[in-house]
């Protein structure tokens, strides 16, 4: 069954963790991997209950899915330990031995440096600072603390072994294509690359395995900290609309924007996605909030979809209508066919 990539589309925040919940639920993969550091937080609402998660991917709600954090992820132990305990995971959890620690120290070197927390607009985290210590090969990683020694594996090796045997493997990736540090709107981007190809690199997996990458659009554009958002639009606006949101790591109000066409061609031109997920379609047009079926969907819900897949010229297979996490239309069936 191969490897499903779940990629950012803009700039964060556009709703990966409700799309992973789903794809784990809808596919019941066999293990789930979420790449990236806890500078990011992804939301998953099931069943009445809600998750902010900072490592470990929302694919958890699949009971027989196991989770890994992978070697190119940071995390920080107590956030780690947390979140298995928050998420009842023990025992189908774990993390690789070269999975880098951010430290206290790490987040005091970032907070005590104006020009990120001021200027950039840092979540202050330690993840930059982290990852500068790995760039000079001083960081500490998993195997070196002995309260991760249950946790600690060769995930890469697990997640092949799953592969080669026809299992569905799904990566979560984290933040969005142009907070990327090679293709996003630099200096204004995190430290590390959150395309797809740099989101493979962090799980050991080369692209030949991949059987599809999801890119994932927000119905509307939020963007938290500084950098360009094009057609940014006045708060009091945005809260007319009822696109007022906050950071999950932060709690920072998100600037917010106009869906943009040519913007989300770039980040497919750098993703090579197979299909797209649009999320908070219910936001646009609220008679579409809690709808599992395209027929059920408003008319002009229906043509707004057309009408961009038209643009884009990717199949928009999964559509978002709701906090839960199965809240979703799945078109993937009218698309592919039957599964």
């Amino acid at each position: 069954m191969g490897v499903t990539v779940i990629v950012g589309g803009a700039f964060g925040d556009e709703g990966k963790g409700k799309v992973a919940a789903y794809l784990a639920l809808a596919d019941k993969p066999e293990a789930a991997v979420r790449t990236g550091a806890i500078n990011a937080g992804h939301t998953v609402t099931y069943r009445g209950r809600t998750w902010k998660l900072r490592t470990i991917s929302t694919a958890f709600v699949c009971k027989t899915t196991k989770i890994f954090v992978p070697p190119g992820a940071l995390t920080r132990i107590d956030i780690f330990l947390k979140e298995v305990e928050e998420t009842e995971t023990r025992g189908r959890v774990w993390i690789d031995e070269k999975t880098g620690i951010i430290e206290e120290r790490h987040v005091r070197m970032e907070r005590e440096n104006e020009y990120l927390m001021k200027v950039i607009g840092s979540t202050g985290q330690g993840v930059g600072a982290a990852m500068m210590e790995r760039v000079l090969r001083v960081l500490k990683l998993a195997r070196d603390f002995p309260e991760l020694k249950e946790y600690v594996t060769d995930t890469v090796a697990k997640v092949h072994e799953i592969i080669d045997r026809g299992g569905l493997v799904l990566i979560e990736g984290t933040q969005g294509t142009f907070l990327s540090l090679y293709h996003g709107t630099y200096p204004y981007v995190t430290s590390r690359d959150v395309t797809a190809s740099g989101i493979l690199s962090e799980v050991g997996i080369g692209p030949k395995k991949v059987t599809d990458v999801v890119l994932v659009f927000k119905a509307y554009w939020t963007r938290v900290g500084a950098g360009e958002l094009p057609g940014e639009l006045p708060p009091e606006e945005a809260a007319k609309r009822g696109w007022i949101e906050y950071g999950t790591v932060t709690g920072r109000p998100r600037r917010v924007a106009p869906f943009n066409v040519e913007w989300a061609k770039r980040a497919i031109m750098l993703n090579s996605p197979t299909q797209i997920a649009i999320t908070k379609l219910d936001a646009l047009f609220p008679d579409a909030k809690g709808k599992r079926r395209w027929e059920d969907l408003p008319v002009e819900a229906r043509k707004w979809i057309e009408d961009l897949e038209n643009q884009l010229k990717v199949p928009i297979t999964l559509i978002g209508t709701g906090e839960e996490a199965e809240d979703m239309v799945d078109r993937r069936r009218d698309v592919f066919g039957p599964q």
